[in-house]
């Protein structure tokens, strides 16, 4: 069965869908508190329990066009990570700090982004290419 004809259960659907808000309510925490938006995104609570919402339902959702979001979901938490990661890394330096503050403004539109588009997709009931990131 190719990924375009497959129609997931309308239960993975709706996690989908709590993802998508688990994320959004982070980069919510993220504008509304002192945390940065990619902060907040990968060491808030909602965050985390959607990426591990993500990986308990991934393989219900393979061979449907959802496996994209769940991918998706799970490759913007990780990269998110990764950014912070080097970020962090850069802080370490004096000379450093401008381009850590500016990865992680850049990672937290990013992640916006991400999420944002990843959510209209899901809404459409389409899948999203992964490769795109």
């Amino acid at each position: 069965m190719s990924m375009d004809t497959a129609q997931p259960r309308q239960s993975l659907i709706g996690i989908a869908n709590l993802v998508y808000g688990l994320h959004a309510l982070s980069i919510a925490l993220g504008v509304f508190t002192a945390w940065s938006i990619v902060g907040a995104f990968v060491f808030g609570i909602p965050s985390l329990a959607a990426v591990v919402v993500n990986y308990i339902n991934q393989d219900d959702a393979r061979g449907t066009w959802l496996e994209s979001h769940f991918r998706w979901q799970i490759r913007t938490f990780w990269f998110a990570l990764l950014w912070c990661a080097v970020a962090g890394v850069l802080f370490l330096t004096l000379i450093g700090i401008p381009i850590a503050w500016i990865t992680l403004v850049a990672a937290g539109v990013w992640v916006i982004y991400r999420i944002v588009r990843g959510w209209m997709a899901l809404a459409d009931r389409r899948a999203l290419g992964v490769d795109v990131s």
